[in-house]
């Protein structure tokens, strides 16, 4: 039986969705490949979405990016912490090598640890990027922080060793990259058997009223300015998390959803999106595929000093109706003009392939099954 080792970066949730959703297509497919998934990611996410068996290892892949919150990264803090990881990379190296040859895989994919592809060549087995971004252009943005040269250096000669990128929209990086095939966009498809009105009954929520949704990530945003918000007349807001405790009583047009509730109804993050009319968000590949893939606006503010987000604001508007809000503006609750004004815009100029996950899982098969 053949085996798919997937590396998954620890930073977010965005990078587990996407392999979560080429892993189901995978299976459903290909029901007889073993797939191991290998990250520091919440075992939770992985138990809530993926619908196979899979075999979860735990660990440190890579070291991402420390984020104070989902709209400050914390940048010297995570150049300091990549350099020590990278300090020891020959060494990590080795170790996942003799792991990768005692789990017989027959491939890696990595999204988009670099050790993964290091590891990988030095067992003799195939890897492949599967991913919009190399942490070497992630990390090449701070080029004044000390040291981070050796770390751009050491995850690009990593990524030499994959035998291809598969690279989603919104890139950047893959320069050091061999043989780089685009995909369409990997996404969260929400069921097509409930409607808008069929998911919000099941959860509660008002049939009569425009809904957005707070949706951050796993970081979270501190303070959020609920006691304030200038748009409750013509708005309802959706948290999937509670308050901090000592925040009082959620106001009347407030609705704390526990996301326990969502599955338990077999329901997932991608339904209640598409029963969404906007995302309050930042923009990451995660949210902005579902976004897309399920026709709601999304409403975002900045994310600090992310090579991403440019990326993401340069070419989401061409697909995916969307907005900017000031932080200034998003901290003291004045949302109501933004959401309004979006609620009215045009559809975006263009559509998008948002089967990315399929095609990735017949890449899969295809590689697994070759002589």
């Amino acid at each position: 039986m053949a085996a798919v080792v997937f590396y998954i970066s620890g930073h977010g949730f965005g990078h587990s969705v996407r392999q979560i959703a080429i892993i189901n297509a995978l299976q459903a497919i290909a029901p007889a490949v073993r797939v191991i998934v290998r990250t520091s990611a919440p075992q939770w996410l992985f138990a809530r979405t993926v619908r196979g068996d899979i075999t979860l290892a735990p660990a440190e892949t890579d070291t991402g990016l420390i984020q104070i919150d989902s709209v400050r990264p914390d940048v010297p803090a995570s150049v300091a912490r990549a350099r020590d990881f990278y300090a020891g990379f020959a060494e990590r190296a080795h170790e996942e090598c003799t792991w990768l040859r005692a789990q017989a895989a027959q491939l890696v994919i990595s999204d988009a640890p670099p050790l993964a592809c290091a590891a990988a060549d030095r067992a003799g087995i195939p890897s492949v990027v599967c991913a919009n971004f190399t942490w070497d252009w992630i990390y090449a943005g701070y080029e004044a922080e000390p040291g981070v040269g050796d770390v751009v250096a050491a995850a690009g000669r990593a990524y030499a060793c994959a035998a291809a990128g598969w690279r989603m929209p919104f890139p950047g990086g893959f320069e050091t990259v061999r043989r780089v095939i685009d995909l369409p966009l990997v996404a969260r498809q929400a069921r097509r058997d409930l409607s808008v009105a069929d998911i919000r009954a099941e959860l509660g929520l008002p049939s009569d009223r425009r809904l957005a949704l707070v949706s951050f990530g796993g970081y979270g945003v501190h303070d959020l300015p609920l006691d304030r918000l200038d748009c409750t007349a013509d708005w309802d807001i959706v948290l999937t998390s509670s308050p901090e405790a000592g925040a009082g009583p959620l106001p009347r047009s407030v609705h704390a959803l526990d996301e326990h509730r969502l599955y338990a109804r077999g329901l997932h993050y991608e339904d209640l999106i598409k029963a969404m009319d906007v995302v309050v968000t930042k923009p990451g590949y995660g949210i902005v595929s579902d976004c897309i893939a399920n026709g709601t606006a999304m409403l975002y503010t900045s994310r600090g000093r992310f090579a991403e987000y440019d990326v993401m604001v340069r070419e989401m508007p061409k697909v995916l109706r969307c907005r900017f809000i000031e932080q200034t503006d998003f901290s003291a609750g004045r949302w109501n003009d933004a959401l309004s004004a979006l609620h009215a815009a045009a559809p975006p100029p263009q559509s998008a392939r948002t089967d990315g996950a399929d095609v990735a899982a017949r890449m899969i098969v295809d590689a697994v099954s070759a002589p």
